[in-house]
């Protein structure tokens, strides 16, 4: 009589691991995609924070934010971020705005002539204080 060794994994093996596989992912993934999506978002603040200091130096050289009705400072790059500045008050007063775009699109976060962070727009929900936020609701520290 000869006896057969059968290798190899059954179907039932082969089933279950990629079940425990698809389970992980699941879980694993939406982690991963917010860490990633996150990660975008320090280049706006960035970009917010050197505006708002390079403005201030305007004011205390010129005694003001305008040059020609306009905010007199270039704006600096972020990407996937459009960063924007507005006047008030003759140009005593400014406002600038990082709006999301493309993957980071739902996004806003704005700094003002007092330095006050806000996140104006984020997908999942603003903070209810003054603060730039990666995760939505809760202010960052």
């Amino acid at each position: 009589m000869t006896s057969r060794i059968a290798r190899g994994f059954t179907l039932i093996e082969v089933m279950v691991t990629v079940a425990i596989v698809a389970i992980i992912a699941s879980i694993a993934m939406p982690a991963y995609t917010g860490y990633i999506q996150r990660g975008r978002v320090p280049a706006a603040l960035d970009g917010l924070n050197s505006y708002y200091t390079r403005m201030e130096q305007r004011f205390q050289d010129v005694g003001n934010y305008a040059n020609a009705g306009a905010c007199a400072v270039a704006y600096p790059t972020a990407d996937l971020f459009t960063i924007s500045c507005t006047l008030a008050n003759a140009g005593k007063e400014f406002t600038a705005k990082a709006t999301g775009f493309g993957k980071m699109a739902g996004y806003e976060y704005t700094i003002d002539f007092l330095g006050v962070r806000r996140t104006t727009a984020h997908p999942k929900g603003t903070p209810a204080s003054n603060c730039w936020s990666t995760r939505g609701k809760t202010c960052d520290t």
